[in-house]
């Protein structure tokens, strides 16, 4: 009986540390809720839209899943173990002032990636290249300690995704025509496999990362891992694609055009040159900043170039509908990325986290949003087909509109948390953090799944590419916008919950809701210079 009863004691006190462990019920949670909800998904729309769309949802999923994978770690690596010697204060603004580089370096290098595969690769080499070097940069992110090697690591996941991240969207764009119904709906689809590889990951690398008997060599490495399940996937599924994505001139590819070496070797050459080049510039993010000014000017320019001298007066106001948007998209991700950089301190050191007893990994937030991304992208895209039908379908400008409109009131809600109803210990409560989160997510798929759709029906399609990769330049500067706003918020002489919340309530409540009332007036003109395209 003795024996007995301590058997079942350690018994008890074993389960009763796992129930009590809330990091890891919610990896688990995670895992065994996408088992279920990707298979109804798939089997729901699989008479709807090509086989080609869920190939590409399976390798993008996990594409994102090495990619958000490390960004959950990122900022807190920096703080705690690369400048934790230099203070918290400066380790801050040197954490943030690299991820907005980086973050900026990311979304810009779509721009040239893009055109490469318009002109010369294709959208399936570039798919394939571009995996290839960020599964790379995530396993030599794996070794710890080292700044050469974490600038390296960075460098070859800024190069890859340029090559992966415009292509696989716009690849999925020619496997319906301009003006399918279904295209929203598919992109939302997309979006949602986005959403799966963004939210398991955080949950897992962060889970691994934060944990005492793994550590963040754990969590990096795994993000490699899930980047070449991705190229796995595609690769054994390119006979979905028939013809398309192939190079547009698969002759001139082997054709020498400098010092007898053809196009590809050309291309690898310029990659290997580029890589140092980026490290030097996340080192030195304030070069990166005005960096990016220069090529946001130049890109919008030439935009604005070719859409004032197009043959086609509609064509060229379409584009411009773009060039307008980009700038409304731009401040739309500066205040929403505040999720990769302040709101990652914010909710480690000033959001109660505790549920049933112990703590939520801080990393392990970055799955909130994507969770109810999951969720409500389903709904989100069977209600544009139902409107449509209806004829009541919001336009593209007007769903801008409300995206920035819930951004701000999500942000409104976390302000009004740690000013008003902060608990007992002076920290916010958690269910502000959840609540801002739902606000966000509905005014993400408000705006971005719908923007990918539309850079691929109102751009001419010999420029795709090109305008896909300038959509994602207005990402890159929004990291930089979110970097200089975090650090404000960060480093400034009452770095407490005080500070965030005055960042908060001034852009994002304030800036953003502001740029909604701008955007809703001009939503008139933007829907005439579509001429038709919705």
């Amino acid at each position: 009986v003795a024996a007995l009863s301590d058997s079942y004691l350690i018994y008890s006190t074993t389960l009763q540390s796992f129930y009590m462990n809330s990091a890891l019920n919610f990896l688990i949670f995670g895992w065994v809720f996408v088992a279920v909800w990707i298979p109804f998904v798939v089997f729901s729309q699989r008479k709807v839209h090509p086989k080609a769309l869920f190939t590409l949802f399976f390798a993008e999923l996990w594409e994102r899943f090495s990619f958000y994978g490390m960004r959950a770690l990122l900022t807190l690596y920096m703080t705690k173990v690369l400048f934790f010697d230099m203070g918290q204060e400066l380790a801050d603004a040197r954490a943030l002032g690299i991820y907005g580089a980086y973050g900026a370096l990311v979304y810009a290098a779509p721009v040239i990636g893009g055109l490469l595969a318009d002109r010369i690769l294709g959208f399936r080499r570039a798919i394939l290249l571009g995996g290839i070097l960020m599964a790379l940069g995530h396993f030599v992110l794996a070794f710890e300690g080292s700044l050469i090697l974490f600038f390296l690591s960075l460098s070859l996941i800024v190069v890859g995704n340029g090559f992966f991240k415009p292509n696989i969207s716009s690849f999925l764009g020619t496997f319906y025509e301009p003006n399918d119904a279904r295209k929203d709906g598919a992109f939302t689809i997309f979006y949602m496999g986005v959403n799966i590889g963004a939210f398991l990951a955080p949950l897992t690398c962060g889970y691994l990362g934060e944990h005492p008997d793994f550590g963040w060599s754990w969590g990096f490495g795994l993000a490699g891992i899930g980047m070449l399940a991705g190229l796995i996937v595609f690769w054994n599924n390119m006979k979905q694609f028939g013809d398309k994505g192939l190079p547009p001139n698969p002759e001139l590819l082997k054709k020498p055009v400098f010092a007898g070496l053809n196009q590809e070797i050309v291309i690898l050459l310029g990659i290997v040159i580029s890589i140092p080049l980026i490290g030097f510039l996340l080192d030195n993010e304030a070069i990166t900043s005005w960096l990016l000014i220069a090529i946001t000017i130049a890109v919008i320019g030439y935009l604005v170039y070719t859409a004032t001298n197009a043959k086609d007066k509609s064509e060229g106001q379409r584009l411009l509908v773009v060039v307008v948007l980009f700038f409304f998209h731009a401040l739309f991700w500066a205040l929403f990325e505040q999720a990769g950089g302040s709101l990652v301190l914010f909710a480690d050191r000033f959001v109660d986290r505790e549920i049933f007893g112990s703590a939520i990994n801080a990393s392990q937030f970055a799955s909130v949003n994507p969770l109810f991304i999951i969720l409500l992208a389903p709904a989100f895209s069977w209600m544009w087909v139902k409107l449509n039908q209806a004829n009541r379908e919001p336009s593209t400008p007007m769903k801008f509109v409300l995206g920035l409109a819930q951004l701000a009131l999500g942000f409104g809600i976390v302000v009004l948390g740690a000013t008003v109803l902060l608990n007992d210990e002076g920290m916010v409560p958690l269910v502000f953090l959840i609540v801002m989160y739902l606000f966000h997510t509905t005014g993400e798929l408000s705006l971005s799944p719908v923007g990918l759709s539309m850079v691929t029906k109102l751009s001419p399609a010999k420029v795709v590419g090109f305008v896909m990769g300038a959509w994602f330049l207005s990402i890159s500067l929004a990291h930089k916008i979110a970097a200089a706003l975090g650090t404000i918020a960060s480093t400034s002489d009452d770095a407490g919950v005080a500070s965030y919340a005055q960042v908060y309530m001034t852009w994002g409540v304030l800036v953003i809701g502001g740029a909604s009332l701008v955007l809703l007036v001009m939503v008139p003109t933007l829907r005439k210079w579509m001429h038709g395209i919705h």
